[in-house]
């Protein structure tokens, strides 16, 4: 069985490509804990988000219940459509 969790919006850095698309320095999670002075996500946290990137108040923990990942998008769009359709394996 397969749970995919898809958080629109919540972009954890930029991509390589960020230059192109005016989106140097995007990181809404890590954006929004650093403004908040640290965000408490204790789910997503056993879920193992603490383990892609640092995030103030969110730790890395080593027995996470689930498999977690970055995505970078191959197509040149860059919206949420865009985004759906390459999960779904349609570049």
């Amino acid at each position: 069985m397969v749970l995919l969790i898809i958080l629109d919006s919540l972009g954890i850095g930029e991509l390589p490509d960020a230059g192109e698309y005016k989106d140097e320095g995007s990181n809404t999670l890590g954006n929004i804990a650093k403004a908040v002075g640290g965000i408490r996500l204790p789910h997503l946290e056993m879920l193992g988000i603490g383990n892609i990137a640092k995030f103030d108040g969110i730790k890395k923990i080593k027995n996470h219940i689930a498999s977690f990942g970055i995505m970078a998008e191959a197509s040149k769009g860059k919206d949420t459509t865009t985004g759906h359709w390459e999960i779904a394996g349609i570049i």
